[in-house]
């Protein structure tokens, strides 16, 4: 299971994972599974971690994500975000503040491209949202798995992939994660 997971990560991420890259991980089993596959398979990796404070034990969450990577020898970066006074859409709020955060750090680190642990999961749950909220044929369109935005590369390398096996192949290891 293992070699396979790494083989459908390494085809995400295509050529990126020929120069250092970032990886996005929030301590759920969907991106502490694409940390232990992109070490498991001995890309120069850099994680990080953006802590919204939105959820009680959020920071613990960022501190464990931490002593993994150190575990592991990957440089860990835990990022913090306050939400601005004001109404809006929350997890909208957050989301962009997110990418913009990640973005800032993956510049400073000089690395050009990070990678997003979304599943062929997150990809229906966005169609299903998107087709309840009454969107257009361009909105229902599926999840770009590479992209590129503010000066960076971003990849969706485990589109593929479903949570069920990032979970079997996290129990397989004895790993815990976050329900995030």
């Amino acid at each position: 299971m293992t070699a396979d997971l790494v083989a459908k990560l390494l085809q995400g991420l295509g050529v990126a994972q020929n120069a250092p890259l970032g990886l996005g991980v929030s301590g759920g089993g969907d991106s502490l599974a694409m940390l232990y596959l992109a070490h498991s398979a001995g890309l120069e990796i850099r994680a990080v971690t953006v802590d919204h404070g939105l959820r009680d034990g959020s920071a613990e969450e960022a501190a464990a994500m931490a002593r993994i990577c150190a575990g592991l020898g990957v440089a860990h970066s835990t990022l913090r975000w306050q939400r601005p006074k004001g109404a809006g859409n929350l997890q909208d709020q957050a989301r962009r503040a997110r990418r913009e955060l990640i973005g800032d750090w993956a510049r400073r680190a000089g690395l050009q491209a990070v990678a997003l642990a979304h599943t062929q999961d997150d990809v229906a749950e966005t169609f299903l949202m998107r087709l309840s909220r009454g969107a257009g044929v361009d909105g229902l369109s599926a999840m770009a798995g590479d992209w590129h935005e503010g000066g960076l590369r971003w990849l969706r390398p485990l589109l593929g992939v479903s949570r069920a096996g990032l979970r079997a192949y996290l129990r397989g290891r004895g790993a815990q994660w976050a329900d995030d």
